[in-house]
């Protein structure tokens, strides 16, 4: 037996007898030494805000976090927060794997009217993909368009580059690097002999941004919130090791599970390989294709044993991918208990599962088309914030 595998540049479930699957995301949890997020937790949170909380929280797909009472607590004490992710630019397009955190992040901005930092980590994709330096940072250029289209609000959020812009926090970016020793560095990323010095140093500028003094802008000790997939744990778990020695609040996170591959629930999607992914590029007619030809079912070989034995919906792509994308709870219910009575089919449960995807590309990809080069520039210009900060120092 294979353990399953999580790490910032490998996802790969659990293999027995010679079987990959899903992944399990208590023994993340347990693995990780992450919190589960509970269902009172959702509860509390849904009181704080006097409505419905998003659909990743009434669902379990935000499965765990660290810290995130003390979000909670900033929400009854009104006080400000931020958000922190990050996009690897490996691909020209973004695809719907990429778009989770982002879609949650979104959320969050428009309930809280919080300052929103992105960081673009082109520098790494060009360490660890067999990329040129040109093309991550070209790569990079489109995800901030692609990243823009999800309607952040300009002027409460900052994308930056690192390639272009690392040097703003390179303070922290030092402190940090100070405090891990390559031993460390070893076990927390599973780096080896034979990984690139520019690998083990990258870490430290991933978790420099999660600390508020990084950035002029904001107010010194804010309080950190990072949404961000579970394979991103390792850098925010040093983060909080560190943030002592730095005399920062450590930072709160709240892991997102994984969009999973058309091809099963046992790996995430990847850029680089196209029937495991829809893209936010594609067209209506190819995301049908490639649902009909590579989404993974989990009916039965005949219509004859699906209408007597029914579907298996925690390993069918189509239903899991509605799970994400498809808001209406009691509808979900009731395509799932149809699914796995076999009064629903697999054709029918694909039909429905092409329909929502090509209507939230659709929507999303017209927005796209509107995003300019001036955008981008506004969205990477750090002095738009100048005159909030010399308000919040008087």
């Amino acid at each position: 037996m294979t353990e399953q595998k999580i790490t910032p540049w490998s996802v790969e479930g659990e293999v027995a007898d010679g079987k990959v699957a899903a992944i399990n995301y208590d023994h993340v949890i347990s693995q990780f030494g992450c919190q589960k997020l509970t269902k009172e937790h959702v509860e509390d949170f849904k009181k704080i805000m006097g409505q419905e909380p998003h659909r990743f929280l009434r669902r379990n797909l935000a499965f765990a976090h660290r810290d995130f009472e003390k979000i909670m607590d900033c929400i009854k004490n009104h006080e400000k927060f931020f958000i922190y992710t990050g996009r690897g630019p490996s691909s020209l397009s973004m695809h719907l794997g990429h778009a989770i955190p982002f879609i949650f992040c979104k959320y969050l901005q428009d309930v809280f009217k919080v300052p929103f930092v992105v960081q673009i980590t082109d520098d790494e994709k060009f360490l660890c993909k067999e990329l040129t330096l040109r093309q991550a940072i070209d790569f990079g250029t489109e995800n901030i368009k692609d990243i823009i289209a999800f309607g952040f609000d300009p002027d409460l959020t900052y994308i930056f580059s690192n390639y272009e812009s690392s040097h703003l926090f390179l303070e922290n970016t030092l402190k940090i690097s100070k405090s891990i020793s390559l031993n460390e560095a070893m076990k927390v990323f599973g780096f080896d002999l034979n990984t690139n010095i520019g690998m083990v140093e990258f870490p430290s500028k991933e978790i420099a941004a999660a600390f508020s003094s990084s950035f002029s802008f904001l107010k010194k000790k804010m309080q950190c919130l990072i949404p961000c997939a579970v394979d991103q744990d390792p850098f925010f778990r040093l983060a909080r090791d560190k943030s002592n020695s730095l005399n920062e609040r450590k930072p709160a996170s709240l892991y997102l599970s994984l969009l999973p591959s058309l091809l099963g629930t046992n790996k995430k999607m990847s850029a680089s390989d196209p029937k495991t992914s829809i893209y936010l590029s594609d067209n209506a007619e190819l995301i049908k294709s490639k649902v009909n030809k590579y989404a993974f079912s989990g009916g039965q070989e005949t219509l004859e044993l699906h209408r007597e034995k029914g579907g298996d919906a925690d390993v069918d792509i189509p239903y899991q991918y509605l799970r994400y994308f498809f808001d209406d709870d009691e509808k979900l219910e009731i395509i799932k208990k149809e699914y796995e009575s076999g009064k629903m089919t697999t054709g029918e449960m694909k039909k429905i599962c092409v329909e929502c995807i090509q209507e939230f590309v659709k929507e999303y990809q017209d927005r796209r088309s509107k995003v300019t080069d001036e955008d981008v520039k506004h969205f990477k210009d750090i002095s738009k914030f100048e005159n909030e900060s010399e308000k919040d120092q008087k």
